[in-house]
């Protein structure tokens, strides 16, 4: 029946000519084992060993209850799901009612003709083996399950190993909030002094989950850190995000692509350049207030021989810049609803103002907000103070 689970028959029965009579009878089919058992003590050691598809168990024994066996073999975790055909020499209904309701299988009167004792052998293993492959199915599947787990945590944790330290003093300084999602996601964020004159910091997210989308966001990162861009000056944030748009076309990259804010401050000037493709505009905090640094480009990947510009800005003393991926705001909120992108920056606006650490404010606010033990996308902001 099935090259995993043979069909294999455990008859319980005190007499001896009963075992010789079903072996008799099974004679003719040499893929169906057979174990005999005239002892119900040895019963359930007996099937546990064998690991039968089918039970044959007579009801009258000496030394046993035949009902009460039938109990002790449901209660077992060896013999719980095996089918239990009961034997009895005569139809008895309130036998055969309290036999059922304690579990059992089927009912025969001792002996049927050899085709039905084969046909009914055959019909209780076919379920049963059935049940015995799915739930193999589920193991294996369950095994590489964990296994794919693995895989993407010992990912995850190698993406977060690229993030950059935190800057902690001097004209510029930098820190961030990272929050892995439940599955391995796209973002991924840097920030560098390309010389003594000029600090990048960009965050990209690539489209979709899972390896292909982290691996795409670090072969992206590192170009950037490398400056890996020949032809182009990485001051320059248009033509860096322009290069990256040629080298990463989503037709070379199984159809993924990524939106990414690269920005390039200069301290000599207190000026800010900047390039968004696709990606939520970044915050600039300053005392006038907050000014979204937005723009109309595409995401990286999607148009091919897209050419984006160069925008700028002053940053005063004092000013306050975040980047920050969309998993920052499309928050599920207790009531199912999405958390949207201007109820974000009505949060952030006034926790701009009020100074401190906003970002880690609004990570507590969100998890206040999102009911569930893990968001759905990773949690990435950089903040950096001028």
């Amino acid at each position: 029946m099935s090259d995993g689970f043979p069909i294999k028959v455990l008859l319980i029965d005190d007499q001896a000519i009963v075992g010789e009579t079903v072996r008799q009878m099974l004679v003719g089919d040499p893929d169906i084992q057979f174990r005999f058992c005239p002892d119900p003590a040895a019963a359930i050691d007996t099937a546990v060993e064998f690991q039968p598809t089918v039970i044959l168990q007579d009801l009258v024994m000496p030394e046993i209850d035949g009902l009460q066996l039938v109990r002790y073999l449901r209660a077992h975790p060896g013999t719980r799901d095996v089918p239990l055909v009961v034997l009895s020499s005569k139809e008895e209904p309130v036998i055969k009612a309290r036999a059922f309701a304690l579990g059992a299988s089927d009912y025969m009167v001792k002996l049927p003709d050899r085709l039905e004792v084969v046909a009914r052998i055959r019909y209780h293993s076919r379920g049963y083996i059935a049940l015995l492959e799915r739930n193999e199915a589920y193991r294996a599947l369950a095994e590489k399950q964990r296994e794919l787990a693995a895989e993407v945590n010992r990912a995850a944790r190698y993406v977060q190993s690229l993030l950059p330290a935190p800057i902690p003093s001097g004209p510029v300084t930098v820190d961030w909030k990272f929050v892995p999602s439940t599955q391995l996601a796209g973002d991924m964020f840097g920030y560098h002094w390309i010389d003594p004159d000029h600090l990048a910091v960009y965050l990209l997210d690539v489209s979709g989950h899972g390896v292909g989308s982290a691996l795409l966001a670090v072969s992206a990162a590192n170009v950037l850190a490398n400056q890996g861009l020949p032809g182009v000056d990485i001051r320059d944030p248009g033509p860096v995000v322009t290069k990256l748009n040629d080298m990463f076309q989503m037709d070379r990259q199984d159809e993924k692509y990524f939106t990414i804010w690269f920005g390039v401050y200069r301290p000599a000037d207190r000026r800010l350049l900047y390039c968004n493709a696709g990606h939520p505009p970044a915050l600039l905090s300053t005392p006038g207030g907050v000014t979204e640094l937005d723009a109309d480009g595409p995401a990286v990947g999607m148009v091919p021989e897209m050419v984006y510009d160069t925008r700028t800005i002053d940053v005063p003393p004092g000013a306050v810049l975040l980047v920050f991926s969309d998993g920052v705001f499309e928050v599920e909120k207790g009531d199912g609803s999405m958390w949207q992108y201007p109820e974000f920056v009505e949060y952030i606006r006034p926790e701009l103002a009020a100074g401190g650490d906003v970002v880690d404010r609004l990570w507590q606010f969100v998890r206040r907000m999102c009911p569930k033990e893990a968001l759905g996308d990773d949690f990435s902001m950089v903040r950096v103070n001028f």
